[in-house]
């Protein structure tokens, strides 16, 4: 025991008798001294002991700046204190401070050559460095599913408190259109620093593109409060009031019969964050009503596809692009798109009668047109439609077109079918309606100009002065 105290003050190598000079009560002196220097050995062991504790608990309530000054300032008091170099390594790269970290470890394995735990905490430092690395040049040539990837799997592993880790995969979260998680890390961040600005803003832009703006704007003013002059902050919050702006000014245009002036709102409001599909997807359609309005067609079509494109299953854009179709006269895609309007939402009766319309509109089209025809518009008067049938009879009469008899015969028939619906006011007006007339001008078994049997009508034309060629006051059977 003698030896172990007189090692302390350089007397291990003095024989406890036999000391020239050395009386009982010196003896008592030295062991006195001794036993108060071992008493503050095991006091500075008592203190180191309290001191890691200290420093797991700051850990624990992520208070890594508390636990870096306790270990730095260990380590200031006794250099060859190792467990405090370990204790900071290993806080050091959890906190992705790679180069510093590194520093520590090899001081600790100065001190505690080949030790295989820092070693191997040594080893996951440089793999989360080097991952890190990776993921930001990932992100930059944006492939974000491999960056998260090297994110999650390798850098939050190794360097779980890594500040520039969780801030890269709230930005590939966010680049991914994983709004829910952004909002959800973000949360995590914020709750341990609610005055982190970078992660205010990037929760707020995935409130702002899941449309929830009022929240977005809550997070983007609180945000410049901190910092009026954050430049990504405040073109958020402007861009946010500038959209928010546009699309009432447009709907309010709409809504007050100033149709020209919202078109031009809507295609604002759109132009301002082409990426802002949640919001964007009721402009696009909210500019296809208005289009619709305006007749249109072909512009609203595109309005209502692009906003279908974003919600297939929006049905009010389903419908507005049946219209559309219609104003194009594309009766067959009208009957589809309002059919499948009407079997989503059997019970709507608006949807119901357009879907009528358009079943109209394409049996319609499927039928002769007599107007086309005769080359007349639907608007021709009484004089003009038997204008353009003279005009036409004469030309194509069989016995003027020899050569091509069999279609002289069929073109002079149409020509006669469609002159006898449009020149009888009833008739006509029948026609115009849609009603199913296709017998009229077949004289129930068949029109035939000509004469003759089955039942066909013999068909007189007279012209003044009667046809060249020595035809008279009518063709031959």
């Amino acid at each position: 025991m003698f030896s172990i105290l007189a090692s302390l003050v350089g007397l291990k190598s003095m024989p406890l008798y036999g000391i020239s000079g050395l009386q009982p009560l010196h003896i008592l002196s030295i062991c006195l001294c001794l036993t108060f220097q071992l008493g503050c050995v095991d006091e500075n062991l008592g203190n180191a002991a309290e001191l890691f504790e200290r420093v797991s608990q700051s850990i624990k309530v992520k208070r890594y700046s508390e636990a870096l000054n306790d270990l730095n300032a260990a380590i200031e008091a006794d250099p060859a204190l190792s467990e405090a170099y370990m204790r900071r390594a290993s806080l050091l790269r959890q906190l992705c401070r790679y180069e510093e970290s590194e520093k520590s470890y090899k001081k600790f394995l100065e001190l505690k050559p080949r030790n295989s735990v820092a070693e191997k905490e040594l080893s996951q430092l440089h793999q989360a460095q080097s991952a890190l690395e990776t993921a930001f040049g990932l992100f930059e040539s944006k492939d974000y599913t491999k960056a998260l990837d090297y994110v999650d799997k390798v850098v939050l592993v190794f360097s779980p408190a890594c500040s520039k880790a969780k801030m890269l995969k709230l930005k590939l979260l966010l680049a991914a259109k994983d709004y829910s998680s952004v909002i959800s890390e973000s949360g995590f961040i914020l709750k341990e620093d609610e005055n982190n600005l970078e992660a205010l803003l990037l929760r707020g832009h995935a409130y702002y593109y899941l449309a929830d703006h009022d929240v977005a704007q809550r997070h983007y003013q609180k945000g410049l409060r901190l910092d009026p002059e954050h430049g990504e902050l405040k073109k958020a919050y402007f861009r946010l009031k500038n959209l928010l702006k546009k699309t009432k000014s447009a709907e309010d245009n709409a809504n007050k019969g100033k149709l020209r002036v919202a078109v031009e709102d809507y295609k604002g409001a759109l132009a301002l964050d082409p990426n802002h599909l949640a919001h964007n997807v009721h402009l696009h359609l909210g500019l296809c009503k208005v289009l619709v309005r305006l007749g249109r067609g072909k512009d609203a079509l595109s309005s209502c596809s692009e906003a279908l494109n974003i919600d297939k299953e929006l049905l009010e854009a389903l419908v507005q692009r049946g219209e559309a179709k219609l104003l194009t006269e594309d009766w067959e895609g009208a009957v589809e798109d309002l059919k499948s309007a009407a079997e989503k939402s059997p019970q709507d009766m608006n949807i119901r009668e357009a879907l009528m319309r358009a079943e109209k509109a394409l049996k319609m089209s499927k039928r002769k047109d007599w107007y086309k025809i005769l080359g007349v518009s639907k608007t021709a008067s009484v004089a003009e439609i038997k204008r353009a049938y003279k005009k036409l009879a004469l030309q194509w009469h069989p016995d003027k077109n020899v050569d091509n008899r069999e279609e002289a015969e069929a073109q002079f028939r149409e020509i006669a079918a469609a002159y006898e619906v449009l020149g009888d006011e009833e008739k006509r007006t029948r026609y115009d309606r849609g009603e199913d007339i296709e017998d009229i001008g077949m004289g129930g078994g068949g029109f035939n100009p000509f004469g003759g049997g089955g039942g066909g009508q013999h068909f007189t034309f007279t012209f003044d002065g009667g046809f060249p060629g020595g035809f008279g006051g009518g063709f031959p059977g």
